[in-house]
């Protein structure tokens, strides 16, 4: 059976690996494919194609597609879309803009609560990648505000915390639009991860589902075998394809690329809806 990581992250992003050495990684763990789904991005596509010739190892184009839905981010995974479609390159050029000045505005906030942060260091952290919420955490954890990245997000700068700011975002069902029209097919991702420890709204769902929505995110590292049982379900009831992908960020993560994947059969269903 051929297995695809259909989520993962490079430097182009928030992820801390360079794709040629995601793709390194994907071959050592023996996986058939994998998917460029980096932020709101489409850059790394050249050196997927570079990284991947003559390997074998297939590469399915990506992104991980910034939403929001009742004030919380929400995101939303894109397959096989045109990135050269204009109103799909206006809109990520829109959130890449913003994400920029969003950091700007974080770093405000925590500076304003009397820590001692330079956005200087966050840009430099992020190199020519976009800014991402990720970037700002390792800063905090360097300026010895706190101990690990992952309490920066849980008391500082997760959907709520003292020092998030919200960032410019389509709704989840405008955001599906853009991305059929685009020839892309869509995918929600890790659904039960939303407002901290919560669920996407299950009416949400199933109006993506009705609007052409074509998977949902089953199998994910931080979603526990009940929700997976869940969703799989679910999936199966409202006709969209169960699909699972690691999320990894490299070294943010424990490099886990290939943790979860999805059987290429379904991985080809999903091209079918999208057209390809």
């Amino acid at each position: 059976m051929t297995r695809i990581d259909l989520h993962t992250h490079s430097n182009e992003s928030d992820g801390t690996n360079t794709i040629a050495a995601n793709v390194e990684l994907a071959l050592s763990r023996e996986l058939d494919g994998i998917a460029i789904t980096d932020h709101d991005t489409t850059a790394g596509y050249a050196e997927a194609e570079r990284a991947t010739t003559g390997t074998g190892l297939a590469w399915i184009p990506g992104i991980e597609f910034s939403a929001e839905h009742d004030g919380a981010s929400l995101h939303v995974l894109a397959y096989w879309a045109d990135p050269a479609f204009p109103p799909l390159v206006e809109e990520l050029r829109r959130l890449t803009d913003t994400r920029f000045r969003r950091g700007e505005l974080m770093v405000e906030k925590l500076q304003m609560l009397g820590y001692d942060i330079s956005f200087d260091r966050v840009h430099a952290i992020a190199g020519d990648d976009l800014i991402a919420r990720p970037h700002v955490a390792q800063a905090m954890v360097e300026a010895g505000i706190v101990p690990t990245e992952k309490e920066a997000f849980d008391r500082f700068i997760s959907d709520g915390g003292v020092a998030y700011v919200p960032k410019h975002a389509l709704g989840p069902m405008d955001a599906l639009a853009l991305i059929r029209d685009a020839g892309g097919v869509c995918v929600l991702a890790h659904p039960a991860m939303w407002k901290g420890n919560g669920a996407v709204d299950e009416d949400l769902i199933e109006a993506m589902a009705a609007g052409g929505m074509g998977g949902l995110e089953v199998d994910h590292p931080d979603q526990d075998p009940e929700r997976r049982a869940h969703y799989r379900a679910m999936a199966e009831r409202l006709d969209l394809v169960p699909t699972g992908g690691s999320d990894c960020h490299g070294a943010r993560y424990d490099f886990r690329l290939g943790s979860e994947s999805t059987p290429g059969e379904l991985v080809d269903e999903l091209r079918r809806r999208a057209g390809r």
